[in-house]
């Protein structure tokens, strides 16, 4: 079914090339179907593709989807890989916002009869009571308030990033469930205040406007906007909606320029751009100059009273990082955010300055983590997380919902209460962490998520590999990770299959570092004599060029990708004349530190290199791996910075 879809969009670009033209054709074939009350799919002209089945329910899905590949193409990217953000996932989030948020309060409904009870003459009599009884309980709920909808939206509702209007458009799915009730003119003056207190700002002209008439649609379909009139008895005119609109849903650039509103959003949900500002304008003639220029522009972008407007900023800044912290910026005290992001925001290194500007200055209340969001968000391959935030104040208390999954979501009633879950207390967090609050990576089973808790307990306070003076290297002079010294891909010529010859140098990499009956060794012709000709691990093993490898025996590691794997990381004993892949890790000692490994290894550095691999290849740094774990890749940083934890016998070790 994706596939069809894709198709059908590659299609699309041969009959109309002009991908503004297909939006703009898009919104117009999709009024006329609901206004018409026929499918979106009787509207299109016979020059489009024929729509797949996959596209026919929801033409929200398709307009976000032309959106983002011209949105791709914009900032320099290939609109093939162009994904838009679901809208189950957001209605998820409305959901569990509008519930948790208590916006609105039911009163608890009084006692009942059952109808099956009452004899058959009275039972029409008690039906037409019922619905009475409804309608005025629903009108009881009609609030002239505006700081809420009488639906329990709190006002002004923002959205900084808002696309084709996916956020506003499952809000007005739930006003319309819930003023289900009212009288017709109640029904108008409570959308109109919805519409009134809508704070949207998109990056394009195109993108405003395709929000702008998605909002009508989506109010037209649900009867409270007159699509092709300006009648106000029963429903709001069209004319009176798009006045609103065009004040309340402006183009803009909410991270360098001003917010246009004076009123505070009390709630802002958002799914912002995921790009990295290297990576935009590729393909731009002076691509480069615009990427410093912006980078440059954001780093010195200020207030009123002069401060920074980021604070945040570290390493190859993602654009969603800037849009988080600027939406803490514009909801007012006790404001609430909630906002779409990757889950690498909660563990890599670079966004420990955002982490710490969540928890000490905000209310960091809850995560979701979805570290295989295929069912969930279709096209990403990397986990995504939902960020639910109250502005002010001091986080004492997160929790941390995951990992979670598509069964785990409902766009009615939110989050599953049965969903996995960890409270992180303040203060048991901020020494799992250093205070740079990363939260760590949970399994599914109960029994697992306590050996996670319980390792992370043991090794929290044990120095870390590169620390100084730790009890490895008590003179200061810290370990450090180095990579690999041959490029696979540029060095290649110099690389072949492995036939006993003497003038070739082992070549060590990902493949030869394997699990056998759980235990890491290192599986290369050149030493193991049961490798098979014709495997995988014979082949690409010789170097035939230069050795300039560091002289003797080393401990590298090899990190696997995926979180599924037996082991993340595998630590092995390389012997002196090998040469290291660079996508193979290793240690680099002081010769301090050698000359205690020789020690300890009574004279023999191999034996010390082994000893140390055990302490390396332990459950405890395993589980504590990948329970902080940025993402399937493994930086260098995550190595350096593994607990080193004093083994039992430490004191047999003389420094």
């Amino acid at each position: 079914m994706v596939s069809e879809a894709s198709g059908w969009y590659a299609r699309l670009d041969q009959a109309c090339p002009d991908r503004m033209q297909q939006i703009r054709s898009w919104l117009d074939f999709w009024e006329s179907s609901v206004i018409s009350g026929t499918p979106v799919a009787a509207s299109l002209p016979n020059s489009w593709p024929t729509l797949p089945a996959a596209l026919l329910t929801d033409p929200g899905v398709v307009l976000e989807k032309l959106l983002s590949r011209f949105e791709a193409v914009t900032d320099g990217r290939s609109p093939k890989g162009a994904y838009s953000t679901p809208s189950r996932l957001v209605g998820s989030i409305l959901a569990d916002e509008l519930a948790s948020g208590g916006y609105r309060k039911k009163k608890e409904a009084p006692p009942t009869l059952s109808l099956s009870a009452i004899p058959p003459a009275f039972r029409d009599y008690a039906l037409k009571l019922n619905k009475e009884a409804v309608s005025d309980t629903e009108e009881e709920y009609y609030s002239d308030s505006s700081e809420n909808t009488s639906s329990g939206i709190p006002l002004p509702f923002a959205d900084p990033s808002c696309g084709a209007g996916l956020v506003v458009s499952q809000l007005i799915r739930f006003h319309t469930q819930r003023i289900e009730g009212l009288s017709a003119e109640n029904r108008c003056t409570d959308t109109l205040r919805l519409l009134e207190g809508l704070q949207l700002m998109g990056s394009s002209g195109i993108a405003v406007e395709a929000a702008r008439r998605r909002i009508l649609i989506t109010l037209g379909k649900a009867g409270l906007v007159d699509l092709s009139g300006d009648s106000r008895s029963q429903m709001i005119g069209r004319t009176e909606a798009e006045m609103i609109l065009e004040s309340n849903v402006l183009e803009g650039d909410p991270l360098l320029g001003e917010w246009p509103w004076n009123e505070n959003p009390k709630l802002l949900v958002s799914r912002p751009p995921w790009i990295r500002i290297k990576d935009r304008f590729r393909g731009y003639d002076g691509g480069s100059k615009l990427r410093k220029d912006l980078s440059s522009k954001l780093r010195n972008a200020t207030e009123y009273d002069g401060s920074l407007r980021f604070s945040a900023l570290r390493g190859n800044v993602n654009m969603y990082r800037l849009f988080l912290e600027r939406s803490m910026q514009l909801v007012g005290s006790e404001g609430r955010i909630r906002m779409i992001v990757p889950d690498s925001l909660l563990r890599e290194r670079s966004s420990a300055p955002l982490r710490k500007l969540l928890v000490e200055s905000n209310e960091w209340f809850s995560t979701w983590s979805f570290p295989n969001p295929n069912r969930v968000f279709p096209g990403i391959t990397h986990g995504v997380a939902v960020i639910g935030l109250t502005a002010g104040g001091k986080t004492e208390k997160m929790v941390s919902y995951g990992p979670l999954t598509a069964n785990d979501i409902s766009p009615d009633a939110g989050l599953s209460r049965t969903s996995p879950s960890l409270d992180l207390d303040r203060g048991a967090w901020s020494s799992w962490t250093d205070a740079a609050w990363a939260v760590p990576r949970m399994p599914t089973d109960s029994f697992e998520r306590r050996k996670v808790i319980d390792a992370i307990g043991r090794l929290a306070d044990k120095p870390r590999l590169s620390e100084e003076g730790n009890w490895l290297n008590p003179d200061g002079d810290s370990v450090r990770v180095r990579v690999g010294e041959i490029d696979q891909s540029a060095w290649s010529d110099n690389i072949g299959n492995w036939s006993d010859r003497n003038s070739d140098s082992p070549f060590i990499r990902n493949a030869h570092f394997l699990v056998i009956d759980g235990e890491v060794c290192l599986h290369h012709p050149a030493f193991d004599n049961d490798v098979e000709e014709g495997s995988i691990q014979m082949s690409h093993s010789s170097w035939t060029g230069d050795n300039n490898s560091p002289s003797g025996p080393r401990v590298a590691c090899q990190a696997i990708l995926g979180s599924n794997n037996d082991r993340r990381l595998r630590w092995a004993v390389i012997p002196d004349g090998c040469v290291l892949s660079n996508s193979v890790n290793y240690l680099e000692f002081s010769e301090s530190v050698i000359e205690s490994l020789i020690s300890r290894g009574g004279g023999s550095l191999v034996v010390g290199l082994d000893w140390l691999c055990e302490i390396l290849n332990s459950e405890d740094l395993e589980i504590w791996s990948r329970a902080w774990g940025a993402n399937n890749n493994v930086n260098n940083y995550e190595i350096e910075n593994l607990p080193f934890p004093v083994p039992e016998d430490e004191l047999a070790f003389s420094i």
